[in-house]
């Protein structure tokens, strides 16, 4: 399915919602959701033809939003090593978040640590819902891999935590 610019303002206006629902969950911000939510339909108008396997145009949506997310979640870590190694860390603020807002942080930190695929496969899963079966046709890969992708993510969970 390849698209023109007129059909693809309107699945912005039809689908967006979706996309900056996504957004707003993995990267936890109004303004880098929004930015999500640009990114994945500029990526679109630069490449129509990326719809054209898709069998899904909300699947596709999905799959690139959570994969700019976890871009983004990535870039975030590396970024906050650079400057952790170059500059004071500033004091943390009075005011804290409430405990979702601290379990959402951590997810997100825990998420930025994982390779892409397995970051991919946990958010299918587990934040989704998704069957293992649903999860492999996202990824395009077997359920049995999806079951080793969920496997890694949590040993990488516990490697984590007895890091800490």
């Amino acid at each position: 399915m390849s698209l023109d610019a007129g059909a693809i303002e309107r699945l912005y206006r039809s689908h967006g919602h979706i996309v900056l629902r996504r957004a707003r969950a993995l990267l936890g911000s109004e303004e880098d959701a929004q930015e999500a939510l640009q990114e994945v339909f500029a990526s679109l108008l630069r490449a129509p033809h990326s719809l054209r396997n898709a069998t899904s145009v909300v699947g596709w949506l999905y799959q690139s939003t959570t994969h700019f997310c976890l871009n983004q979640l990535r870039n975030r870590r590396t970024g906050a090593r650079l400057l952790q190694s170059s500059v004071a860390p500033a004091p943390a603020p009075a005011h804290v978040a409430g405990r979702g807002g601290e379990v959402l942080a951590e997810l997100r930190r825990v998420l930025s640590r994982l390779p892409a695929d397995v970051a991919a496969a946990t958010v299918y899963h587990h934040l989704d819902g998704m069957t293992h079966a649903e999860v492999a046709g996202l990824l395009g890969c077997s359920r049995r891999k999806v079951g080793y992708l969920l496997e890694r993510a949590q040993r990488s969970l516990a490697l984590l935590e007895q890091s800490a």
